[in-house]
């Protein structure tokens, strides 16, 4: 029925267009009629209308869409139509003989929507046109065969939680292919087939809208949309096409943070240090991102003391450290509150609130083994300089907390003091001076004492002890340096020859100002003006110093103002010089002040002479003492015993046989006792004043011989005893704590002391001296 209905309006379209000429009585091409009254000259053309054809049609035969005819054509068969263009003979194909014009194929609007031809009308026989061409246009007249497409679904979108009704979520368009301009096959219409009742969509614009209030991204956080797009304006028998929206729910902060429990319990050892951590804490946010973000804080003022709560990277757990040191024995447990709070608040959401949470927390501290601790954290002592060995320095103290009653011992480490200076008690740390101190020397003593438990010396702790030297006034002011000055012979009286500066080692503020003083009284050569700062001015007196061959010697007193005052004589050296007239000095000389004439040529180069004969000779003779000394050092090295010492000493000649043994030297052990006689003077040791030759004595030398001279003093009561031994060209050592190294209890280094006893035993006093001076024990003959 449909098929015979639109071959009926193919028909009707196609006769309804027919084209029609007014009727003529001639051909058209060229002719004329005769002029004569009442014939005109009448052009001929063609008369159209379209054709239409209706899509999609097909037949079991090709449909005759219209026809075409010509006025010339008088039914006698002449004529023939002739069509060209798009489709034809393809598409379109024409009856050349009564123009009928049929398609031969179904036909998509969508594909193409019209045709342009060409038709003509010629003679048969000849192909003379028989009219001119003339062109139409065939219109495939649409059909609703194309439902909606959404070319850009499926769709997603997202609309944060807790929207208002209405809210836009997006815009969905679908396309129809249909012609717009015919019918309704292309007028579309929109509704929602799933996601109702939570979103709606506009019929005529497609826009997706909330369509209920509240929705909560925690109860359900996706959504599916079906939206369908149907034609006909939504009438029956229109075509439908579908999408899915997938709209998300984007989230904000309407949920605050909920501690899981109520009471959290930790424990931590109390060795731990400052920083460690505890335990975390987790308040449980639903939201996601920013609106998850917390901060924690401590309520209470006794847990904010110990211990401290931070938020860590992630920004959801709170982690709780230690703050200061823990003491099991002085607290053994900690109570206190956490608040957790969101840092991005949403005002419109506050109704919700409020966003925090508190939980209690427990801490317990356990107990552990402790080294021994110290009262102090650092210790600052001080002791004066030059105090006798053990004067008392001060004390430091430790106690072991597991057990106050446990005994402590304690010990400075050696490298704290590794030139022994200071000793310490082991029970009660009690800290004393081991050798005097001498501040100029070293201030500052650092030492470290270790403080061990004595039932466990794993438990052990250290303590810094500075250990100040106290200054005390044992040093003389000085010149700060030697000074050896001029002055002009043409200087006016009362002229600043010198600024003398003069400094005293001790300590700024026990003798810091220093007097100066020169010589007093009419006869002095020069001046000396204390400046009261540490400094003098050296003046030539108004009356001038009288010239002379050698330097003046000015000796200036310098004293300080401590408790005890010292003082110091110095001298300055002043020499008169003649200068030029510039202040320049010109000859400093003696000659230059005994004789104002230089001397002649010939008696410069007789001092010259002279001069190089007495080098000559020097040299000489000291070239034979060396070769001398050479000799007698091989022969040393042979048999030390055999060495020939040299001293101020006159014997009773070749009858003197008591005055010294050779075989003492050679056989301490079994040399015979010396006959007795008269008690001697107390004096020296001979030798130890100084030898005439030109090497004095080694150690080797030293050491046999008073080996001999004190086995003589033992064995012999008539031999006087020595008080002291002075060596020449030896002294010493000193040590960095400030005091020096003595020969002997009670004496110094080349000093004499008191009367000494006869030794028993000469061996603690040689090995004395072979420890100074590096001897070597004689072994038993």
């Amino acid at each position: 029925m449909w098929g015979l209905a639109r071959l009926l309006l193919a028909w009707l379209g196609g006769w309804g267009c027919m084209g029609r000429l007014a009727a003529p009585t001639q051909a058209w091409a060229g002719s004329q009629v005769e002029p004569g009254p009442g014939l005109l000259r009448t052009r001929r053309s063609w008369v159209w209308n379209q054709f239409f054809v209706i899509e999609e049609y097909a037949g079991p035969e090709p449909v005759l869409i219209g026809k075409l005819h010509s006025d010339v054509d008088r039914g006698e068969g002449r004529t023939k139509y002739l069509l060209t263009g798009e489709g034809a003979g393809t598409v379109f194909v024409i009856d050349e003989a009564t123009g009928n014009i049929h398609v031969t194929k179904s036909l998509d609007r969508e594909e193409k929507s019209q045709y342009v031809l060409l038709a003509q009308a010629v003679d048969r026989a000849s192909n003379r046109p028989l009219e001119p061409p003339s062109e139409f246009i065939i219109k495939v007249q649409d059909i609703n065969d194309n439902p909606p497409v959404f070319p850009f679904g499926p769709y997603h979108a997202t609309v944060p939680e807790m929207s208002n009704v209405g809210t836009s979520v997006i815009q969905v368009t679908a396309h129809d292919a249909d012609d717009p301009s015919y019918g309704n096959s292309a007028k579309l219409v929109y509704t929602v087939l799933d996601g109702l009742p939570f979103f709606s969509v506009d019929p005529q614009t497609g826009v997706v809208r909330t369509a209920i209030p509240n929705m909560d991204r925690e109860t359900q956080e996706e959504f599916l949309v079906v939206i369908q797009a149907k034609d006909m304006g939504g009438h029956m028998g229109g075509l439908s096409g579908s999408t899915t929206v997938t709209v998300t729910l984007s989230d904000v902060n309407d949920n605050p943070p909920k501690f899981p429990q109520s009471l959290y319990q930790f424990s931590v050892v109390e060795t731990v240090g400052p920083g460690t951590l505890v335990g975390r804490l987790r308040a449980q946010d639903p939201d996601l991102g920013d609106n998850a973000l917390m901060a924690y804080s401590i309520l209470d003022g006794e847990g904010s003391e110990a211990f401290s709560i931070s938020t860590d990277s992630q920004g959801r757990d709170g982690l709780l450290t230690v703050r200061k040191a823990l003491d099991f024995e002085t607290r053994r447990s900690y109570s206190f509150r956490v608040e957790a709070t969101n840092t991005l608040i949403d005002p419109a959401y506050l109704r919700r609130g409020p966003f925090k949470d508190v939980a209690s927390v427990r801490v317990a501290v356990q107990d552990a083994p402790e080294p021994p601790a110290f009262t102090q954290a650092a210790y600052h002592l001080a002791v004066p300089e030059n105090k006798a060995p053990g004067t008392l320095v001060g004390q430091v103290s430790a106690s072991d907390l597991d057990s106050p009653a446990s005994p402590i011992r304690y010990s400075i480490l050696p490298h704290s003091d590794l030139e022994r200076c200071f000793s310490i008690e082991p029970e009660d740390g009690t800290i004393r001076t081991a050798v005097p101190l001498d501040r100029e020397a070293r201030v500052w003593h650092n030492l470290t004492v270790l403080a061990t438990e004595l039932d466990s010396s794993a438990q052990a702790s250290r303590v810094q002890v500075a250990v100040q030297t106290l200054d005390e006034n044992d040093n003389a002011p000085q010149l700060s340096e030697p000074y050896d000055t001029f002055v002009c012979d043409s200087a006016a009286p009362g002229q600043l020859i010198q600024i003398i500066r003069a400094l005293d080692r001790d300590e700024v503020g026990n003798s810091s100002h220093i007097s100066l003083q020169g010589p007093l009284g009419p006869d002095a050569n020069f001046t000396v003006r204390d400046n009261r700062d540490g400094s003098a001015s050296l003046l030539l007196p108004s009356r001038p110093a009288p010239p002379r061959q050698a330097p003046y010697l000015v000796p200036i007193e310098l004293w300080d103002w401590g408790q005890p005052a010292l003082s110091s004589t110095v001298t300055v050296t002043v020499s008169v010089c003649r200068c030029r007239p510039d202040g320049s000095v010109a000859s400093c000389r003696p000659e230059a002040q005994l004789s104002p004439a230089g001397l002649s040529t010939g008696a410069l180069l007789a001092i010259v002479t002279c001069v190089g004969t007495l080098l000559a000779l020097v040299v000489l003779f000291v070239a034979l003492r060396r070769q001398k000394q050479e000799s007698l050092m091989v022969l040393e090295e042979e048999d030390v015993r055999e060495n020939i010492i040299t001293y101020d000493d006159e014997g009773g000649g070749e009858e003197d046989t008591e005055a010294f043994d050779i075989t003492a030297l050679q056989n301490p052990d079994g040399a015979a006792p010396p006959a007795p006689g008269p008690p001697a003077r107390r004096d020296v040791l001979p030798w130890a004043r100084p030898p005439r030759h030109s090497r004095p004595p080694g150690p080797a030398d030293v050491a046999q011989l008073l080996a001999l001279r004190l086995r003589e003093a033992d064995e012999d009561p008539s031999v006087p005893p020595y008080d002291s031994v002075q060596v020449y060209g030896y002294e010493g050592r000193g040590s960095s704590c400030g005091s020096l190294s003595s020969l002997g209890s009670g004496s110094e280094a080349g000093g004499a002391s008191g009367p000494a006893e006869p030794l028993d035993d000469w061996g603690p006093l040689f090995r004395t001296l072979a420890e100074l001076y590096g001897a070597k024990e004689p072994s038993a003959p």
